[in-house]
């Protein structure tokens, strides 16, 4: 039996969290309920208290909550934060550090997984500002129940609706059933492009933004894993990494890949790593003529096949090794060919090719390829291809033997 705690924010839906507390008792779960001030306008806390049967929090300024520091001892204690509904003001203090009530001061104080369910109007949805934060968030391991379409309490038809209470309470059972099973797991994740100069102005680069690997890193960190992400140049914000390597080029990746190796239980390359780099780089900006400029590029490293390499010459079983394959043609057939070649354990093939997969894009479709086939993933978000991906690492780990030097 695990301790919820439920945040409950001002939104209609509010009525829906009654629900959802009620569905996951009746799995064995422990429910206490935060209400904003806001929240209470639309449900008593009463309704909860009744429910639940604990005292519903509704101000960390009530006399006596301090006594104990309350948010601090709920965020050692809970399993899970829930939060159903989530307005776009709870979503914006959530991604922005802002913590000037019980709730966002518990968000920022757990180190437990957080489910959060945002509902609001369509256009609030889709505005630019709440979608930031929403793509904030789920870069630092926040997961989502995503909202549904329909008829809206404003009178509008369309998305923003909030999830319905089985969808909510089925999604955070879920979350607890992968909560911190990879404690005492290391995994190194590259993520992001490298960046190969031509002169102090100019570079060759890679359209990859990192999102995918920054997935990746987020939910191994959310399931207990220590994560060291090594990083190309993004802008995206830096999820809960236990450690994080900021590298710039192809050579800077390989040394900072090699170094963190031992003790190391797997590695995941979804980096976009330069396969060529300039012989020479200039010392001052190349001047601009009218004839043609020829550049000799030399190849880099092969980072996962010199990890290969260091395993075997070790004699070692791990780190599993696991790369990326971008392709935009026979992509399977292409990754298959280079798993072989590299001998790697692992390797996830994606189309980069399509508009709404792979590079710079929310979402991915993959084929996962090992010894015993082939597994292809429809399209979805790199969050849920992050999550699968690290349901199966978890499975593959039961398999390999603690790496050597790791105390296990």
């Amino acid at each position: 039996m695990a301790l919820i705690a439920l945040g409950v924010t001002g939104g209609i839906g509010a009525y829906k969290a009654v629900e959802v507390a009620r569905l996951l008792q009746k799995q064995g779960h422990e429910i206490v309920a935060v209400m904003t001030r806001s929240a209470r306008r639309f449900v008593g806390p009463v309704t909860f208290e009744a429910i639940t049967r604990h005292r519903v929090i509704t101000d960390q300024w009530t006399p006596g909550t301090n006594a104990d520091i309350e948010h601090i001892s709920i965020a050692s204690d809970i399993s899970l934060l829930l939060v159903a509904p989530a307005t776009a003001n709870t979503i914006g203090k959530f991604a922005n550090g802002i913590a000037d009530d019980f709730l966002s001061s518990l968000f920022l104080a757990t180190a437990a997984p957080v489910l959060v369910a945002p509902a609001m109007n369509t256009n609030m949805l889709a505005n630019p500002a709440v979608q930031r934060n929403l793509a904030t968030l789920q870069s630092r391991g926040v997961r989502f129940v995503d909202p549904g379409e329909g008829y809206l309490a404003c009178g509008w038809i369309g998305k923003g609706r909030l999830a319905e209470p089985a969808d909510i309470a089925r999604a955070a059972l879920l979350v607890l059933s992968r909560a911190r099973t990879l404690t005492g797991r290391r995994v190194v994740v590259t993520a992001g492009p490298t960046y190969e100069d031509l002169d102090p102005v100019r570079y060759v680069g890679n359209r990859s933004s990192g999102r995918m690997g920054y997935a990746i890193a987020a939910e191994l960190a959310t399931r207990g894993a220590n994560v060291t992400l090594i990083t190309g140049p993004t802008s995206l914000s830096l999820p809960a990494a236990e450690s994080v390597v900021r590298v710039r080029t192809a050579v800077q990746m390989h040394r900072a890949v090699m170094d963190a190796l031992p003790g190391t239980d797997a590695l995941i390359m979804s980096a976009a790593v330069a396969n060529y780099t300039p012989q020479a780089v200039a010392g001052q900006k190349i001047a601009h003529d009218d004839g043609p400029l020829t550049l000799t590029l030399v190849p880099t490293a092969d980072i996962l096949a010199d990890a290969v390499e260091w395993r075997r010459r070790d004699k070692r079983d791990t780190p599993l090794l696991i790369g990326f394959a971008a392709e935009t043609h026979d992509v399977v057939e292409r990754a298959r060919a280079k798993r072989k070649r590299k001998g790697i354990d692992v390797i996830v093939a994606n189309d980069v090719s399509r508009q709404d997969a792979g590079f710079d894009v929310e979402s991915n479709a993959v084929t996962i390829i090992t010894d015993n086939g082939e597994e292809p993933l429809p399209l979805q978000s790199k969050a849920s291809v992050a999550a699968a991906l690290a349901d199966r690492l978890e499975q593959w780990l039961k398999r390999a033997p603690a790496p050597v030097g790791s105390g296990a």
